[in-house]
């Protein structure tokens, strides 16, 4: 029988409407890749019954011909969402143990779209980090590994589970979320598609907050089709989120085979950095010359507030998260540590429970949020805010999506650069201003570096038209055909 893990979500739902293979094959596949790959630490829970349960369920509805959209295929929930009934830890120990009696907006679409989970994947922690190295449940490793090297890579951050996991053939698809980067640079880093929408087009109703004007929750899959299948899914208006956009939501899958041909492509002139790899800068090069050669009209753009993104973003971020991570006090739920009284209560429960990166963002933002420095730091970086989302909607009154390198780098070995957090936060330097604009991204696998590692090409679009985003995707990613897969499955085939 075929790799049932190595297919397509198309190929999938195909399989398991002809009779094939069953939902419940499907997912018992899926849950044998699981148990060996367990060293690559994807997962922080599996759920094997609550899979095989989904799974039955959706044998059922293909029986009965009722099939949902995404039926019977096998996810990861990146453990940042809530899960009714499963733990939901954020990657952090003051969270261990904490069992939401709900379940978020998300996940709940998804899963009534019939997709099976197969588990809660890792993450840095409170999703801070851009190397899956902040987890309280220990390192993500990525599936991938140098040719010249055997170290242990990292998988991207914060969201290093889910890719890893969809790189790994251990889910078909999973659950991101992107604050600064953390879908983008994890789907580069393990040569995989990554979407992060329109801040608004999914509901972030029940998913743990880090940086609340920034959070956007998105999809991974191993085809820009993939994603698309399970953003359709995932997205749409919540009442229940004031930050939710109330508009329809299209058939992203059926829009992206509409080429290239008449769309205008910018091309920021300030992303052209002097410490950019050859390899990138070349890698973007040839990612223009491919849409030109397609019919698209190269334009080349200014978005000049782009050298302040950065600094503006580790202002706005942990000022934020400062105030989300307030709740964590030992009183509701989560870790205790008792003092002497209510004072030192916190402070104990707070210094156990939080990991280095964790508190190093809370000391940032409360100190930029204090008397004195509110005007000189956070009112400043709100400001720059505001123009660069200006410079981009100057940009799109010119062009209709934007291509620029995903990453600054490939993937990086586990400790290359954690004594030095500014180096670390330097990864997120090409996808950030996304973010702080509020507009979709995706990384697409485009090439590989020198040392055999997935290098990402990053096409950002029109606030809600992830559509053009997905059709720019699709044609790089068959124009690239990108087809070299990790270490780790070359090795299990053989």
């Amino acid at each position: 029988m075929t790799d049932l893990t190595a297919l397509s979500v198309s190929e999938a739902l195909a399989g398991m409407k002809n009779k094939d293979f069953s939902a419940v094959e499907l997912t018992q596949a899926h849950l044998n890749a699981m148990e060996k790959a367990r060293h690559l630490n994807a997962y922080i829970v599996e759920t094997p019954e609550l899979a095989l349960k989904q799974a039955a369920e959706s044998d059922a509805r293909y029986a009965s011909g009722d099939a949902k959209p995404l039926d019977g295929i096998p996810m990861g929930m990146k453990d940042l969402f809530c899960t009714e009934g499963v733990q939901t830890t954020a990657g952090s120990k003051i969270l261990e143990g904490f069992v939401p009696q709900y379940e978020s907006t998300v996940s709940a679409k998804l899963f009534a779209d019939g997709a099976v989970m197969l588990g809660k994947t890792n993450l840095d922690e409170f999703a801070m980090g851009s190397s899956n190295t902040t987890s309280y449940y220990g390192d993500v490793i990525n599936p991938w590994k140098a040719n010249d090297s055997d170290a242990d890579l990292v998988p991207g951050g914060s969201s290093g589970g889910s890719a890893a996991a969809v790189a790994a053939n251990i889910a078909m698809l999973s659950t991101g979320t992107d604050t600064g980067g953390s879908i983008r640079q994890p789907a580069a880093f393990c040569g995989i598609s990554g979407i992060r929408p329109t801040y608004g087009r999914c509901s972030r109703w029940g998913v743990v907050a880090f940086a609340s004007s920034l959070d956007q929750a998105g999809a991974f899959g191993r085809s820009v089709e993939d994603c698309a299948h399970m953003l359709t899914s995932m997205s749409g208006f919540d009442p229940k989120d004031s930050t939710s956009a109330d508009i329809e939501v299209p058939d992203f899958a059926s829009m992206i085979d509409q080429g290239v041909k008449g769309l205008k492509v910018g091309i920021p002139k300030e992303y052209r950095l002097d410490e950019t790899p050859a390899e990138i800068n070349a890698l973007w090069e040839q990612g223009i010359e491919w849409l030109r050669a397609e019919g698209a009209e190269i334009i080349d753009i200014s978005l000049p507030h782009t050298k302040y993104a950065l600094p503006a973003y580790y202002i706005i971020a942990p000022a934020e998260a400062s105030s989300n991570l307030s709740r964590y006090d030992g009183v509701r739920y989560g870790l205790r540590v008792d003092g002497k009284d209510l004072a030192e209560t916190y402070q104990k429960t707070r210094a156990e429970g939080f990991g280095d990166e964790v508190k190093r963002r809370i000391m940032v933002g409360a100190y930029v949020l204090s008397a004195g420095y509110y005007d000189a730091y956070y009112l400043q970086a709100q400001k720059v805010r505001r123009l660069i989302q200006n410079d981009f909607k100057k940009a799109y009154e010119q062009v209709d999506v934007i291509l620029t390198p995903a990453t600054p780098s490939s993937a990086f070995a586990i400790g290359e650069n954690e004594d030095d957090p500014i180096k670390m936060y330097l990864n997120d330097v090409f996808t950030v201003t996304v973010n702080m604009a509020g507009l979709p991204g995706m990384s697409v696998p485009a090439g590989m570096d020198s040392r055999g590692l997935p290098l990402g090409l990053q096409v950002i679009g029109r606030p809600f038209d992830e559509a053009t985003v997905l059709r720019t995707c699709r044609f790089i990613e068959r124009t690239a055909a990108f087809s070299a897969k990790p270490q780790f499955l070359m090795n299990k085939a053989a």
